[in-house]
């Protein structure tokens, strides 16, 4: 391992899916590597040393940890140790966490006092009181401080190349004039939605619940699948636009409908009768959702023994690679038996993943299907902030309100969290402008000119990794920004050039994600200012 200390060294805190696959993404940033784990479950913790810390040799003491309580014991003696005068390992600069979401908060403020920089999966926490106490930890000097340390959160849908040129040809270039209204789906995936949202729950992590198929014992599926969808509408018609110091431009209303619509007891096939178990249901060999057909059929005799199978039992990678299929296949097929029944605790139904169980017969309550309306008014600048703070400002023309009302204008955003879909995770949406009107799906945007009737076709890099190269290249911005602050570049300026999200930005995502999910409770619209001044502004005596 690199000693040498112009390397960014970073602990990663949870080696399930969403730790490994940011692990993966640092192999492809210079001058950065993982140099610890921190998590409970012993095999995974060896998997994940073995795959990105020490390849062919065990790890140091210093390089992994049964969670992160026993990294800030390690880390606050190690400190003291280089205090008195001894020679020390080097520490990490950088903290990706990665655990449970319920779980963040206690994990952020335990390590904000430690001075590291931070990077947070989303969503930042379940709930907005917690959200606001990670906020507090970070300015100990107050809300209206900055934070001393850089601060990322896993919002990766602002960080792949796609999304970077769609916001370019929005806001920089304005190709379609003035936005007007914006329609933006999240197709979850059929299978994915049985998976994550129905079947799943933290197996072994007892007696901590969670995720996510419970809205009672996680959180709703708008903010533990879309959170960063919301926060992408944000980024394109609230953020201030790029190389500007213009202030954001909040929305006016929000509404929301949905519910579960489909996997419930009430829509059970008549034909399973009372099979609760998909390897004892005589409709198996011809339902869509028979966990064998998703993990064995599909996925495991095809090779896969990564997500979604090594979720199901982390111990079928090294299975296969050490005793072949039929080894790993039996393994597989005793984990889809698991099944619970009257006779089963409670709390055990609750708090671990049946992914055999049938998925009329799961205890999921949250949405899989869900529309979130916002609105923005005209919201014109006081004179004085017109003009020399916008890099890109220049006197609108065909009566779109000038610089006064230069992308501050009315508009409509319409998001859809749909499970049902062939596509998965792939966003598509339309952008409606003055001017014209774009189509992008991920892959493409395509822009049509009212004017010249013409469409041009921008095909965006398509680096691999998550999300369209945005895991990748998040990690990259955080990096860039950690070794900035090295350089002596101010935290807040670090923090808006590379990572280019406040942490007020943050929050407010997050706040929409829980004021929509108020309104969709409640049936009614909710009036965005009033709602942020009542639930954030006087609680953090901004």
């Amino acid at each position: 391992m690199p000693s040498d200390p112009g390397v960014v060294r970073l602990l990663v805190i949870g080696a399930g899916s969403r730790g490994n696959q940011y692990a993966e993404a640092v192999q492809e940033v210079p001058n950065s590597i993982v140099t610890a784990i921190a998590e409970p479950i012993e095999f995974k913790r060896k998997a994940f040393c073995k795959k990105w810390i020490w390849p062919e040799q065990k790890p140091a003491a210093e390089q992994e940890f049964d969670d992160w309580h026993q990294f800030v014991q390690y880390e606050k003696t190690r400190r003291k140790r280089a205090a008195a005068g001894e020679s020390v390992e080097p520490g990490v600069e950088i903290a990706f966490i990665c655990i449970l979401d319920e779980l963040h908060v206690e994990a952020i403020t335990a390590l904000a006092p430690l001075g590291l920089h931070i990077m947070s999966e989303k969503p930042l926490a379940t709930t907005l009181k917690d959200c606001l106490k990670i906020y507090s930890s970070l300015c100990p000097e107050g809300p209206q401080s900055q934070p001393s340390t850089i601060f990322g959160i896993g919002h990766v849908l602002r960080y792949s190349p796609h999304n970077m040129l769609l916001r370019e040809l929005l806001l920089e270039d304005q190709v379609i004039g003035e936005i007007i209204s914006i329609e933006h789906t999240e197709p979850v995936g059929w299978w994915h939605f049985a998976h994550s949202y129905v079947r799943r729950a933290p197996k072994f992590i007892q007696p901590v619940r969670g995720n996510w198929r419970k809205e009672s014992n996680s959180a709703p599926s708008l903010l533990t699948k879309s959170c960063h969808d919301i926060d992408f509408l944000l980024w394109l018609l609230s953020s201030s636009p790029p190389r500007s110091n213009l202030p954001p431009h909040p929305p006016s209303t929000l509404s929301s409908t949905g519910r579960l619509t489909y996997l419930h007891k009430g829509r059970k096939p008549i034909a399973a009768g009372s099979a609760t178990n998909c390897l004892s249901c005589p409709i198996e060999p011809t339902c869509t959702y028979s966990a064998k057909k998703i993990y064995l059929d599909k996925r495991l005799k095809a090779g896969n023994t990564s997500w979604p199978v090594i979720i199901v039992n982390p111990e079928i990678e090294d299975l296969y690679t050490t005793q072949g299929l039929p080894a790993a296949e039996a393994a597989l097929l005793n984990s889809l038996a698991e099944n619970y029944d009257d006779a089963t605790p409670k709390a055990e139904v609750e708090w671990r993943p049946w992914f055999g169980r049938c998925v009329w017969e799961c205890d999921n309550d949250v949405c899989d299907d869900q529309v979130v309306t916002l609105t923005w008014d005209d919201d014109p600048l006081p004179q004085g902030q017109i003009g020399g703070v916008d890099e890109n400002a220049n006197v609108s023309d065909g009566g779109e309100g000038g610089n006064v009302l230069k992308r501050r204008m009315a508009k409509t955003a319409t998001f859809h969290m749909i499970a049902y879909t062939e596509a998965q995770c792939h966003r598509r949406g339309r952008v409606y402008g003055t001017k014209g009107e774009i189509a992008y799906d991920s892959k493409t945007i395509s822009v049509y000119d009212f004017a010249s009737g013409e469409v041009k076709v921008h095909q965006p890099h398509q680096p691999r990794g998550g999300h369209g190269g945005g895991d990748a290249g998040l990690v990259r911005q955080f990096v860039s920004a950690v070794e900035a602050v090295r350089n002596g570049m101010a935290v807040p300026e670090a923090q808006k050039r590379f990572v280019g999200c406040s942490m007020e930005e943050i929050i407010r995502s997050h706040a929409v994600v829980f004021a929509a999910e108020e309104a969709r409770r409640e049936g009614r619209v909710v009036q965005w200012r009033d709602w942020w001044k009542r639930e954030v502004e006087e609680k953090m005596n901004l």
